[in-house]
């Protein structure tokens, strides 16, 4: 029993990382299950799929407690990856610890903050019980160093819009910093 939780901002390869785990695994012959949830069909309904084009076939879920119930289907499965943990509700913080106690090796991917620079969903719940956290940096779109925060280049407080370059991008924390202030100059920005 094992949780490694891969997270980090947009556009930093947290998927590319969590599909490559999971390949190592059945490179050792071992089965695995990858879930995602329904909201997350930017690309593909049936796969995860990184923003370079990579793909995995997944199990589209719509609850975390429906991740608990699949799981259960499949006796010689001990591998399970999930993908934009950030979406699912917080249910998948009770489903995860459920399957450690069954002896699962566990791989979570998903957005530590949201653009607002806020902690999302369940993730911090998620980092905080992980026996191993993987803080991947993007690169900043503006300036080039590291990027830690996830820019949403239009001006709303839409916090969950599923998308990618079109509407978000990389930033370090400056740039990030820079462009909100700029965003909230603009006008009143709210609070989701």
């Amino acid at each position: 029993m094992h949780l490694t939780v891969i997270t980090g901002p947009m556009f930093a390869g947290k998927t590319t990382e969590l599909i490559r785990r999971l390949k190592r695994h059945r490179l050792a012959g071992m089965d695995t299950l990858l879930f995602k949830p329904t909201v997350d069909n930017r690309y593909d309904e049936t796969h995860a799929v990184t923003h370079d084009g990579i793909k995995m076939k997944s199990i589209v879920a719509r609850s975390s407690k429906e991740i608990l119930e699949i799981t259960e289907r499949f006796s010689d499965v001990k591998v399970i990856g999930i993908e934009e943990a950030q979406f699912f509700d917080n249910g998948i913080v009770e489903v995860v610890r459920t399957l450690l106690t069954r002896d699962y090796t566990i791989y979570i991917a998903g957005l530590d903050m949201d653009f607002m620079g806020r902690p999302f969903g369940p993730m911090p719940e998620l980092l905080a019980i992980a026996d191993d956290v993987y803080k991947l940096k993007a690169v900043c779109a503006v300036c080039g160093a590291d990027a830690t925060h996830t820019f949403k280049k239009k001006r709303d407080s839409l916090v969950i819009e599923v998308g990618g370059a079109d509407i978000y991008e990389p930033r370090c924390r400056k740039c990030w910093y820079e462009g909100r202030k700029k965003q909230e100059g603009q006008g009143s920005l709210g609070e989701a």
